[in-house]
C-alpha cells in the first residue's frame, strides 16, 4: 500500500459525512439553490462524501401555504436539476428537503442526490399536527402514496421510507434518510433501516428552537446512534427561516454509537457545514459483535430496498476529522474523568468489599512496592475497610526489596503505609533467593553476575509465596495488584508476581487510567489528606519491576521492553473492544500520536505523557504487542483471579470479554500489518 493511500481515512473505513446549515431564503427556491451550490462545492473541497441538508431547504420550512403555489413547486423542481449538476462536479452525495407533487398530493421529501442526478425521494412518514405544527395541511404521508417510484425531471426513481442507499464501491458505505418529526415517533423509520443494515441515518430538520430543545434533540441523536449502533447525522433549519411565530438556531449535530463527534455552530448568520469522518468499519464490528442486534433484525427486522451508488474514490492523504483520544481508557474532557474515576475507584471498591463479606475475611495481605499498582490496590483496599467499618491496622502491607529494589520505591512503599495507617512489615527476600539459586544449581550462586529470567522470577516467585503464606497465618487473603495492560503483555510471573492473588483488583483497569485514579484520589479526601505527597512522588516514579541491578547509572525500564502503556493501551482499546486491523490501529495511532496530533493535548495531559511517535516506531511496537497479545500470554489470562471488570470491552478474563485459544498465533495479523502498513 503506497503511503498516500495508507494516510487516508477513506481507505480504513471512514466515510466523511456533513451536516450542512445554509442561508434560508423564504419561498425562494433559486436563491436556496444557490446557498446549496455553494455549500456542495465547499464540501467537495473538504473532501466529503455525503452530507445533509435540512427539511424543506429548497422551499423554507416556514412558508405556509405557499407550499401549495404551483410556481414555487415548478421552481423547486428546476432546483433539483441545478443542485444535481452540482454534485457531479464536487463528486459528493447530497441529501436536500423539497416539496414533492406525486399525482395529486405533496410530500415533504428527502431527495437524495448523486452524480449528477436523483438516486432516490424518501416522504416524511410522521406529520405532525399539534401546537406549533400544521403539516397534514398541506403534505401527506408517506403511507398515502399509491407506488414506490416517482417521476421527478424526467427520471422515474424509488419513492418510499427506508430505502437504503449503498455504495457499491465502499463497503459498509450504507446510509438512510429521515425527516425530522420521524426520529420523535416511539419507533422512528430508521430504526428499522438500521437493522436493514443502514450504518448512517440522516435526519433533515426543521425543527424550530425554544428553551432546552438543543439538548433534547442532542440526546435523541445521541441515544439513537446508540441503540442502532450507528452514526446519526442531524441538520436543523437556521438563519433566515420565517420568525413570523418561531425561531431556528441551525443545531447540526453528528453522533456515532452514543458518542458526539462534532457540533455546528449554532444561531449562526452564515452557511456552514458542519464535518466529521464516521467510522462505518467500526459500526459493522460492533454490530457483528452485537448478538442482541441481530436477533432484533431478525425478529423486527424488514426488507428494505436498496438503491445503489457511486461514492467518491479519491484516497488522499488528509488529517482524520473527529475526536480521538489519545488515551481511549481516559477521557480527554475533564468533567468526564472525573465521573470515569468516580465510577472506576468505587467499582473496584465494592469488588473487594462483596469478597471479603462473602468470604467472611477480616484482614487482608498485599505486597507494596512503591509502584503504581499495588499503590492503587491499596487505596482500594483502604475505603473498602472504611466503608465496611473495619480497621485499616487489619491491611497487612508488606514490603519484600529484592536485589535492585531502590531506595526510593522502598521509601515510597513505607511512606505510603504508615500515611495510610496499614500494618506495614518488611521481609527481605534476598537470603531465601540466595537459597533457592544454590538448590537449583544458578550462576548466580557461585558469584557471576547472571540476571536472566530465572534471576528475576526466583524474586517475583518468592514475593508471592511469602504474600500467600502469611495470608495462611492471618486467615486474610492476598490482594492482587497486576493491572489490565500488563495482562494484555503477558508482563507477569505465571503462577505468581502480579498474575496469581485470592482476588484483584485492577484486572480490569488499565496502566493508562490507573496513572489517573492515583490523581484523583490524591485531589479528594477519601483516603486522607496525609497521603498526597507520597501520591505524586510514586506517579513521578520510572515504571520498573525492579529485579534486575541498574547498569551504569540505568534502572531495569518496563516500557523499555514492552513498549510505551500509552500505545500499548491504545492497541489493546481498539484490537480487543472493536477487532479492527492492525493496520488500522496503526493509522489511528500515528493520527492520535504522530505529527497529526502533536501539540493538540487535553487539558488534563501531564507533562510526561506530551510525546509523539513516529509511524516507524508505532508499527515497531504494534508488532511486539500483536506477539504478546495473540501468541505468548494467553495461556496466562486463561487461568486469573477473579476481579470485576471496570471499563467497557476491558475483560481478559476467560469468563469475561476475552476468550481464546491459549496455543494460538499472531501470524495473521503481523501479516496484515506489515502487508498494509509502510516501513
Amino acid at each position: 500500500m503506497a503511503d498516500a493511500l495508507f494516510h487516508s481515512p477513506k481507505t480504513h473505513g471512514f466515510v466523511r459525512v456533513a451536516a450542512a446549515t445554509p442561508v434560508s431564503h423564504v419561498g425562494d427556491p433559486r436563491a436556496n439553490g444557490q446557498e446549496h451550490v455553494a455549500l456542495i462545492r465547499q464540501a467537495g473541497e473538504q473532501g466529503v462524501d455525503l452530507m445533509v441538508f435540512p427539511e424543506l431547504s429548497l422551499s423554507a420550512y416556514a412558508i405556509d401555504d405557499l407550499h401549495m403555489q404551483a410556481a414555487l413547486l415548478d421552481e423547486v423542481e428546476r432546483q433539483i436539476a441545478v443542485v444535481a449538476a452540482a454534485t457531479a462536479e464536487a463528486d459528493v452525495v447530497a441529501v436536500v428537503g423539497a416539496p414533492i407533487r406525486n399525482g395529486d398530493a405533496l410530500y415533504n421529501c428527502a431527495v437524495v442526490i448523486g452524480s449528477g442526478e436523483v438516486l432516490g425521494v424518501v416522504p416524511k412518514t410522521y406529520l405532525p399536527n399539534y401546537r406549533e405544527y400544521y403539516e397534514k395541511r398541506w403534505f401527506a404521508p408517506a403511507t398515502a402514496r399509491a407506488e414506490d417510484v416517482i417521476a421527478l425531471n424526467g427520471e422515474t426513481v424509488d419513492f418510499a421510507p427506508g430505502l437504503l442507499f449503498e455504495a457499491v464501491n465502499r463497503p459498509g458505505f450504507v446510509f438512510s434518510v429521515e425527516i425530522c418529526e420521524d426520529y420523535w415517533a416511539p419507533l422512528p423509520p430508521s430504526t428499522r433501516a438500521a437493522l436493514a443494515g443502514a450504518r448512517i441515518l440522516l435526519n433533515l430538520s426543521a425543527s424550530n428552537i425554544v428553551i432546552g430543545k438543543a439538548d433534547e434533540r442532542a440526546m435523541l441523536s445521541a441515544s439513537h446512534s446508540a441503540r442502532t449502533l450507528s452514526a446519526y447525522v442531524f441538520a436543523a433549519s437556521g438563519w433566515g427561516e420565517s420568525t413570523t411565530d418561531l425561531a431556528w438556531d441551525g443545531q447540526a449535530t453528528i453522533h456515532e454509537l452514543g458518542s458526539k463527534l462534532a457540533e455546528g455552530e449554532r444561531f449562526a448568520l452564515d452557511s456552514h457545514l458542519t464535518i466529521a469522518d464516521v467510522d462505518v468499519d467500526r459500526i459493522g464490528l460492533d454490530r457483528l459483535r452485537n448478538g442482541t442486534f441481530a436477533e432484533c433484525a431478525r425478529n423486527e427486522g424488514e426488507p428494505a430496498a436498496v438503491v445503489p451508488f457511486m461514492a467518491r474514490q479519491d484516497h488522499e492523504a488528509s488529517e482524520l476529522i473527529r475526536p480521538l483520544d489519545r488515551f481511549p481508557f481516559v477521557p480527554d474532557d475533564a468533567g468526564r474523568l472525573d465521573q470515569d474515576c468516580y465510577e472506576a475507584f468505587n467499582i473496584q471498591v465494592q469488588g473487594l468489599m462483596r469478597r471479603m463479606t462473602a468470604t467472611g475475611a477480616k484482614s487482608l495481605v498485599i505486597g507494596v512496592s512503591g509502584g503504581l499498582d499495588s499503590t492503587q490496590a491499596l487505596l482500594v483496599a483502604c475505603r473498602a475497610f472504611d466503608r465496611l467499618d473495619l480497621p485499616r491496622t487489619d491491611i497487612l502491607g508488606f514490603t519484600m526489596p529484592g536485589f535492585a529494589t531502590s531506595d526510593g520505591t522502598k521509601s515510597n512503599a513505607w511512606a505510603l503505609m504508615t500515611a495510610l495507617g496499614v500494618t506495614g512489615a518488611e521481609i527481605d527476600i534476598r537470603p531465601a533467593a540466595e537459597q533457592m539459586f544454590k538448590d537449583i544449581g544458578h550462576p548466580y550462586a557461585e558469584g557471576q553476575p547472571v540476571h536472566d529470567i530465572t534471576f528475576e522470577n526466583v524474586q517475583a516467585g518468592l514475593r508471592t509465596d511469602y504474600l500467600f503464606r502469611l495470608a495462611n497465618q492471618h486467615r486474610a487473603f492476598v490482594l492482587g495488584t497486576g493491572d489490565l495492560s500488563e495482562l494484555a503483555l503477558g508482563w507477569a510471573t505465571y503462577g505468581v508476581g502480579d498474575h496469581m492473588s485470592h482476588y484483584n483488583v485492577n484486572g480490569g483497569v488499565a496502566k493508562t487510567l490507573i496513572r489517573h485514579l492515583i490523581r484523583w484520589v490524591a485531589a479528594g479526601d477519601l483516603i486522607g489528606a496525609g497521603a498526597r505527597e507520597t501520591l505524586h512522588a510514586i506517579l513521578d516514579t520510572e515504571i520498573s519491576p525492579e529485579l534486575v541491578p541498574a547498569k551504569d547509572g540505568v534502572i531495569q525500564s518496563t516500557e523499555g521492553t514492552v513498549g510505551p502503556y500509552a500505545l500499548n493501551d491504545f492497541f489493546l482499546f481498539y484490537i480487543s473492544r472493536f477487532g479492527m486491523t492492525p493496520s488500522k490501529v496503526a493509522f489511528l495511532a500515528h493520527q492520535a500520536w504522530g505529527d497529526a496530533g502533536a501539540g493538540h493535548w487535553p487539558a488534563n495531559t501531564p507533562d510526561d505523557e506530551k510525546v509523539e511517535y513516529d509511524l516507524a516506531t508505532i508499527k515497531g511496537w504494534l508488532r511486539k504487542f500483536l506477539i504478546r497479545f495473540f501468541q505468548t500470554a494467553q495461556f496466562k489470562r486463561s487461568a486469573l483471579p477473579n476481579g470485576p471488570k471496570v471499563v467497557t470491552g476491558g475483560s481478559l478474563s476467560p469468563r469475561g470479554d476475552w476468550r481464546a485459544p491459549s496455543d494460538g498465533n499472531a501470524r495473521v495479523w503481523l501479516d496484515e500489518l506489515d502487508a498494509n502498513v509502510p516501513d
